[in-house]
């Protein structure tokens, strides 16, 4: 048990172990109500925008989760990581300038590795437990979106938009004209025709002065 503290107050590990009661504190708070899970989710902005660490979450992709929970991820799998390579910078017996660098080399290594395994996790999570309220095709309206087929037609199209928490939505898109679209170049969606289940777009510099805007 001595070992187990020791490893968990040594370098780089003591620098999440902190953080790790933190966030097991706040979980027992949630457990007994005297917390919310999306406690850290409402922080700023206007309607319809993501501001705040909700907004860099997202923007690393790691949008569409509870704050708080993508938060105690990333200092969870750092903690265990950091860890283990404390445990075993411990078992080599070095000392001096050479521990040191290797230390921080064990810390950017969990850094890394918690991002990686969090980012995997909340594109899982964000599927099973999304927040907020779900993008509805009105947000659409305005917003540009890419074009992800070869070509869009009357009757054929496909098109990526983004929705305020970060996640995309693949849509069907049609155009009434002959405009020529190819992957990958960005249209305007400016309606729906709820017969066929689809959106109208037309080309990002068919309307002067509009300015280019994700939902």
């Amino acid at each position: 048990m001595g070992g187990f503290i020791d490893a968990a107050l040594g370098f780089p590990a003591v620098l999440f172990s902190f953080l790790l009661v933190v966030v097991v504190g706040y979980w027992l708070l949630v457990i007994v109500g005297g917390a919310d899970v999306d406690g850290l989710d409402g922080d700023g902005g206007e309607a319809g925008e993501v501001g705040g660490i909700s907004g860099a979450l997202a923007w690393l992709g790691l949008g569409g989760v509870p704050v708080t929970v993508i938060l105690s991820l990333l200092v969870a799998f750092a903690w265990f990581v950091s860890l283990a390579g404390t445990v075993a910078l411990g078992t080599t017996g070095l000392n001096g300038g050479l521990m040191i660098a290797l230390s921080v080399g064990v810390l950017v290594v969990a850094l890394v590795v918690a991002f990686g395994l969090t980012r995997v996790l909340a594109g899982v999570l964000s599927r099973i437990m999304p927040i907020g309220p779900q993008p509805s095709r009105g947000d659409f309206m305005g917003a540009t979106c890419v074009i992800r087929t070869g070509s869009v037609t009357a009757t054929f199209g496909q098109a990526e938009v983004h929705a305020a928490d970060g996640s995309s939505s693949i849509i069907q898109v049609r155009q009434p004209g002959a405009e020529v679209f190819r992957a990958g170049s960005k249209a305007i969606i400016y309606d729906f025709d709820t017969v066929g289940e689809f959106f109208w777009v037309m080309p990002v510099d068919a309307v002067p002065g509009i300015t280019e805007h994700t939902a």
